[in-house]
């Protein structure tokens, strides 16, 4: 092979990075446009895109311009790692948006921390995953926090309580702790007698045995654990059973089209988000400039949902860090200047956002407000609001 086809080659497999300028700021995206979370995260590249070309066109940072470089990981733990080492060794990031998930988040987590590069994820929420680490941000909050904010905005309003039931997925790690830590735990501290649970594959179709059970329970409240397909799937069967319990839920099932999918069923669910689309100017705007870009995308989901508000934050958290922490993208300054990106953020305090004010706690995940908004008439309204504790 000669020297032309081996720069060919390379240039090839390098792909975006070959248009990367040495005075740009690096910033790797860990998408997972393609996998199981398709229908939460294919979004997440809109959002990101977004925030890119409102801070370069409103100068950049530090007279320097962000530049993403993508991989998709297919929601895989593996492609996770896979993506954060190319990101940290052969691209020269300074930081990155992602994983995607609590499972990709298990590894690449501790990936990246060996590497020396930050990453923040816009959707794991199972307890404590960014804990132990000191280069891993979580640009969400712990599914406990979420789903007792709903129980207690139930509780205060005086819905019925008197008894809960539980039903989840096993097949998925967030899905799965839901299920049967962290809902178990809610009940118990809110003494709301559990009457028994139920679980599943979170593909399956059919939830007619699952619902029979729930049916025996009649039980006021049904937490959830699972993503939106599986939702809708187990409100329509209740519907068809005449199981009358109140779903509710933390971020797994964050969809904005899930109550216009629930068709007549799923009325009166209650969830947990971190983003409500209608709740000021700010939020109009990035959900009107979100939907034109969508539209021009030919995807068929026009309204963004918590994941995308997310990942769009944390561009604008790491613009702000790399501004404070006089980031330059020179080469030879690179683990240095990830290590001024990672303290800044360690150091952030109450940094509006379109999610409302962001600060990080100790273990790294984010604290900002909860809203808890109700499936009625075809799309979601605001229950609750609870402001960041």
């Amino acid at each position: 092979m000669n020297r032309k086809v081996l720069i060919a080659v390379a240039t090839l497999m390098l792909g975006t990075t070959a248009h990367v300028h040495a005075e740009d700021l690096v910033i790797g995206f860990t998408m997972a446009k393609t996998g199981p979370f398709v229908s939460l995260a294919t979004t997440n590249e809109i959002a990101v895109d977004m925030a890119v070309d409102e801070i370069n066109a409103a100068g950049g940072v530090n007279g320097s311009k962000l530049k993403v470089v993508k991989f998709d990981s297919a929601g895989d733990p593996k492609q996770s790692v896979l993506a954060v080492q190319q990101f940290a060794q052969d691209n020269n990031a300074l930081a990155v948006v992602g994983p995607f998930s609590s499972s990709e988040a298990r590894v690449a987590f501790a990936t990246g921390e060996r590497l020396g590069i930050v990453q923040m994820s816009m959707s794991s929420s199972a307890p404590g995953i960014a804990a132990p680490f000191k280069f891993a941000f979580r640009n969400t909050v712990d599914e406990g926090l979420v789903i007792g904010t709903v129980l207690k905005a139930m509780i205060a309003k005086k819905q019925p309580t008197e008894s809960a039931a539980i039903a989840y997925a096993t097949d998925d790690a967030v899905s799965k702790s839901v299920g049967t830590a962290v809902l178990p735990g809610l009940f118990t501290e809110a003494k709301i007698p559990l009457k028994g649970s139920v679980d599943f594959q979170y593909k399956a179709f059919d939830l007619s045995p699952q619902v029979s059970q729930l049916a025996q329970m009649k039980a006021d409240v049904i937490g959830f654990g699972a993503p939106p397909e599986a939702m809708i799937n187990l409100a329509k069967e209740m519907k068809r059973q005449g199981v009358t319990g109140r779903l509710i839920a933390g971020t797994t099932v964050a969809d904005p089209d899930l109550p216009a999918r629930f068709g007549d069923a799923g009325e009166g669910t209650l969830i947990g988000t971190s983003f409500y689309d209608e709740l000021n100017d700010a939020t109009r705007k990035f959900v009107k400039d979100f939907s034109e870009r969508a539209t021009k995308a030919g995807i068929s989901r026009k309204v963004p949902n918590q994941s995308d508000a997310s990942s769009y934050d944390i561009v604008y958290m790491y613009a702000e860090a790399m501004k404070k922490g006089k980031v330059t993208g020179n080469p030879a300054k690179v683990a240095d200047e990830r290590s001024a990106i990672r303290d800044q953020l360690r150091a952030q305090k109450d940094l509006p956002t379109i999610e409302g004010k962001i600060t990080f706690g100790d273990n790294g995940d984010s604290i900002k407000p909860i809203y808890v908004i109700e499936a009625r008439g075809g799309r979601w309204n605001l229950f609750d609001a609870s402001a960041a504790k």
